[in-house]
């Protein structure tokens, strides 16, 4: 091999070597972006998922000014009678659920709140029920009562067997809790978590 015949293998090896140097180099650089854009597509989820906290937020907000806060939760009143799974339904398309006193004082400040917004001689529906097993009293969330406050003294509640699945909360029985058939007719109140 001449010198001429072994320069120009010479600079093909050397131009070879560029080229595969600037292939990887493309390569990192391909991966570098591609790891960038994932970052970047990370990050607007994030914000995604920020906003639409935000404006959760907001619409709670919203909500509770018309309603009522207590500790952890806000209780709106809707004076439209429908039976209980029409306002549940609406509850849950507000954000909400029907309004299920957890403890004493709840039930309590809800009573208030029912008397001053809805009336004092009505009955609201409660987010309870016993429709999967009969006298097994439950919350919307499937759990078992935790918390209740039926009419014992005069009534005895809850009496209505399997015609009467759905909890009502009475305002002139103080707060106190019947069970009624679930297809009547009666006002509500939605409650929602707030943080």
């Amino acid at each position: 091999m001449d010198v001429k015949a072994a320069l120009v293998v010479v600079c093909l090896l050397v131009l070879g070597q560029c080229t595969l140097q600037e292939t990887a180099s493309k390569k990192r650089n391909v991966k570098k972006d591609s790891a960038a854009m994932e970052e970047m597509k990370k990050q607007i989820s994030n914000i995604i998922m920020e906003l639409n906290v935000l404006k959760e937020q907001q619409a709670l907000q919203t909500v509770c000014l018309r309603g009522m806060k207590i500790l952890g939760k806000c209780f709106l009143a809707d004076h439209v009678k429908k039976n209980f799974h029409s306002a549940s339904d609406d509850c849950i398309a507000k954000g909400g659920t029907l309004a299920t006193p957890l403890n004493l004082d709840e039930n309590e400040q809800l009573y208030n709140y029912v008397r001053q917004s809805i009336g004092p001689e009505e009955h609201i529906w409660l987010g309870i029920n016993d429709m999967v097993t009969e006298g097994v009293w439950s919350e919307n969330t499937g759990m078992v009562l935790r918390y209740a406050n039926w009419e014992t003294e005069i009534t005895h509640q809850p009496d209505g067997a399997t015609r009467q699945n759905c909890a009502t909360m009475s305002t002139r029985a103080k707060g106190k809790w019947f069970d009624e058939n679930c297809k009547e007719e009666k006002a509500s109140v939605c409650e929602f978590n707030i943080v």
